[in-house]
């Protein structure tokens, strides 16, 4: 019983510390629309951030992007730019500031913000004073987005 607590406390713990890394997204630093640091400090995970786009409740992304990556999913939306190489169109700071939020590079985009409390359009009651994603959530959609390169 002692262990299994100790090992909760550890877990709390580490928890912790890693929230504790996180950037608020009112404090998310835009330099021309890029944001060159990471907002948690660690990696993201490729495979988590696949999850997190593909979700329809989460990243949505395959609302209004195309992604061969994906066959799995239907009604790929064609709104925004396909995604298949972006990789190699975009660095890794430019697409973290592109999914923090597009309006900082893209004037009047339609693609919402994923990592912003404060200044949405038209809410929903869940979002007041949430971010749509996680700091680590974003980490690791950018992660995934890295890995598509053109062939």
């Amino acid at each position: 019983m002692k262990r299994a607590l100790g090992g909760a406390a550890i877990i709390a713990l580490c928890a912790s510390i890693g929230a504790a890394n996180e950037v608020d997204p009112s404090d998310v630093m835009f330099e021309e629309g890029v944001v060159n640091a990471s907002l948690t400090g660690q990696a993201g995970d490729a495979v988590s951030g696949r999850k997190v786009f593909a979700n329809r409740k989460q990243g949505n992304c395959l609302a209004c992007h195309t992604n061969a990556d994906i066959p799995e999913q239907s009604f790929h939306g064609e709104v925004g730019p396909t995604l298949d190489g972006v990789a190699d169109r975009w660095s890794e700071a430019e697409l973290r500031g592109i999914v923090t939020n597009a309006k900082m590079i893209f004037e009047g985009t339609i693609m919402p913000a994923f990592y912003i409390n404060a200044g949405y359009e038209r809410p929903l009651g869940k979002f007041d004073g949430k971010s749509i994603l996680s700091a680590q959530q974003v980490e690791d959609v950018i992660a995934y987005l890295m890995t598509l390169e053109d062939e």
